[in-house]
């Protein structure tokens, strides 16, 4: 792939953009090597991903103003949909995903992050949808997703002002878990990443599942969602040892899988 690499160590895969002369922009050659780069997880074996942008200047800068900015009505819609559909698929991967922000997240970048499970920041990250100011929407779900990460009004704020916002105020609104210097980011996201591996996959992944569904819905709905998922990891190879090593007061066996 020319824009995108991808790298496994172990149960953990991290997934690179790299247009780092364009800042890491999003234009279609660059999604649909993202769509196939995710599609190409080898969902057996990694238990966790990584998503991150190549250089310490921009996690993604946005999508490509130069490509959109000759697209119709028709075009434009077309892009938002490409654009949804692989942040989707990112969003609905069975495993966890964890977005290493390593500079600018704006426009199209901030909304890949927020289509990640967690998202840890380097100190000089900048979050922002500054699209109104270029005559559009955000178009990849930032109307969407801001306002069900951080206080509706602030959302609003970013998103009709184009308000842009630094790594420091980005964890004290919640829309980030930590903030680290930028040598520091990618060790602490591999081992967040080590440490959700080091559970039990089936778990993990009924875990995520229950979450995501679950706010879609309302409460007794959800509920419900939960109590499936939950009784579906017993009688799995990893809760009856893990349980079982509880109650010997040993310690388990790693986890299978099974």
């Amino acid at each position: 792939m020319k824009y995108i690499v991808y790298e496994q160590k172990g149960a953990v895969a991290v997934l690179t953009i790299s247009r780092e002369k364009a800042l890491n922009a999003l234009n279609s050659e660059v999604l649909t090597e993202l769509e196939a780069a995710v599609d190409a997880v080898d969902l057996e074996n990694v238990r966790c991903l990584i998503i991150t942008g190549a250089g310490e200047r921009s996690f993604v800068a946005g999508a490509d103003i130069g490509e959109m900015s000759k697209l119709t009505k028709a075009e434009g819609e077309a892009f938002g949909k490409k654009g949804n559909d692989v942040f989707r698929k990112i969003e609905s991967l069975p495993i966890p995903v964890i977005a290493a922000v390593n500079g600018f997240a704006l426009g199209g970048g901030c909304e890949l992050s927020m289509s990640c499970d967690i998202r840890l920041a380097s100190e000089n990250a900048v979050f922002g949808q500054p699209e109104t100011g270029l005559g559009i929407t955000p178009g990849f779900g930032g109307t969407q997703r801001l306002a069900r990460l951080i206080p509706v009004g602030k959302a609003k704020e970013m998103l009709y002002a184009g308000t842009k916002i630094k790594a420091a105020e980005a964890l004290s609104l919640g829309l980030v878990n930590a903030v680290y210097p930028s040598a520091e980011l990618m060790p602490a996201a591999e081992k967040l990443a080590g440490k959700i591996a080091a559970n039990a996959p089936i778990a993990v992944r009924a875990t995520k599942k229950a979450v995501n569904d679950g706010m879609q819905v309302d409460i007794d709905a959800a509920i419900a969602i939960e109590e499936k998922l939950f009784g579906s990891c017993f009688e799995t190879e990893d809760q009856r040892n893990a349980m079982n090593a509880f109650v010997a007061k040993e310690k388990p066996a790693p986890f299978v899988n099974k």
